[in-house]
């Protein structure tokens, strides 16, 4: 990798499951600038998060523990102000460290509705932005236009608006940071670039940005119901999502330009994933919470200076990235998978919002079997990835698959 530490940029995305890219075959969405990155990358074929829901998946993100033992269970918990997270692993390693754009495991009244303005103001105070050097983004509120943004720089101590599509707004501010403000000359820096597309409300790209695919010519999975109301609602929804992965392809393209502009001889780690899916109609089911693949799997792409593009199918998660990062500022390969076969997956609690997940489960998952137990560790659902890749058949309940249940319950924990 060089004489010199790399910088090191997360670019993380919400709601974009790991199905709905071009390089990973959906016919739908047009991803060309993610499609030259995985070219040049690492692919992870079987990454999954930890958690299919925001707050816990991103404290796991930012700290390598799996939620609740991070301290966020819930739906409305903050990450603890003493939890020691990447940004304090980057800055003992002698990195300028960044964040911009949606932090999501701040403080958060309930009352406050989840969309919009009120929420989208919300400030995070200094202390509880995870150790990072320089923090400029919001704390949620899914304004995808015309965001507002509070943070470390002069004039921005309270929420301030932008105008433009919210991934565009945050490499632009990326951009003026590397050119002439906190990241410029301070090189090693490691900075995380978190982006709410493509969460609904679907379809907020701008006008400019082209249409989405047509619903009708739509290619919908196998296991999404046809006929009804819920195939209708997948497609209608779906135009909408596409559209916005095909607009967050060009501001994504254009994070990585500038982070190759600025890199200078040392180079730059580009990783990229979401903090969870969307089932968009799957088993007739839409958002997020669940266990199924459309919920659980994420992109995930590592490219690495003087690291060749390979296909990877290790069982690893998102919450192995602090470790993975950790490595790339060390300059070595971290072992990540460090021979496991299955994954950890759960939701620790249920989350009281309409469509998500009903109850609270944990589970584990491999390239070829998922096995998830309900709270009381009983069998939920049992998969054969290998032979039924679209989940259509739940061998929980089948007398001659309880053996093989049995033993694979040990690794769930």
């Amino acid at each position: 990798m060089g004489k010199s530490p790399p910088n090191i940029l997360w670019i993380v995305t919400t709601q974009w499951r790991g199905q709905s890219c071009g390089y990973a075959g959906d016919p739908n969405v047009r991803t060309p600038r993610i499609d030259a990155l995985a070219a040049y990358s690492v692919n992870y074929t079987q990454a999954v998060t930890p958690h299919p829901f925001g707050p816990m998946a991103r404290a796991a993100l930012l700290t390598g523990v799996p939620s609740p033992e991070n301290g966020v269970k819930d739906y409305f918990d903050m990450l603890p102000m003493g939890a020691r997270t990447v940004a304090h692993d980057l800055r003992e390693r002698g990195y300028t460290t960044a964040f911009f754009g949606k932090w999501g495991v701040g403080k958060r009244d309930p009352a406050v509705p989840l969309v919009g303005e009120a929420a989208a103001k919300v400030v995070v105070p200094p202390e509880e932005r995870g150790g990072f050097e320089f923090w400029e983004g919001f704390e949620g509120g899914f304004v995808l236009n015309d965001p507002w943004l509070h943070g470390t720089r002069k004039g921005l101590a309270e929420p301030v608006r932008f105008t433009g599509y919210q991934p565009h707004v945050l490499h632009d501010q990326f951009h003026d940071a590397c050119l002439f403000g906190p990241l410029a000359g301070r090189a090693p820096w490691f900075s995380v670039i978190s982006i709410e597309t493509p969460h609904p409300p679907y379809g907020a790209a701008p006008p400019g940005s082209g249409a989405g695919p047509a619903e009708g010519s739509l290619e919908l999975r196998p296991n999404v119901p046809r006929g009804g109301a819920t195939e209708e609602r997948a497609r209608r929804e779906l135009s909408g999502y596409i559209r916005d992965i095909n607009e967050t392809d060009r501001a994504i393209g254009a994070l990585i330009d500038t982070a190759d502009l600025f890199g200078g001889d040392r180079g730059c780690v580009v990783i990229f994933t979401s903090v969870h899916g969307d089932m968009h109609g799957s088993h007739g089911l839409f958002r997020k919470g669940w266990p199924h693949d459309e919920s659980v799997r994420v992109p995930l792409l590592v490219r690495e200076p003087c690291v060749g593009a390979r296909r990877d199918e290790s069982a690893i998660s998102i919450l192995d990235l602090p470790a993975m990062t950790r490595g790339c500022a060390d300059r070595c390969a971290p072992k990540l998978a460090g021979g496991k076969v299955f994954t950890r997956i759960s939701m620790p609690s249920v989350v009281a919002l309409p469509q998500q997940c009903d109850r609270v489960w944990r589970g584990v998952r491999s390239s070829t079997r998922k096995l998830v137990l309900n709270e009381d560790g009983t069998p939920w659902l049992f998969f054969d990835l290998e032979r039924d890749p679209f989940e259509i058949k739940n061998l929980a309940g089948e007398p001659a698959r309880q053996g093989e249940i049995e033993a694979i319950s040990s690794q769930v924990g």
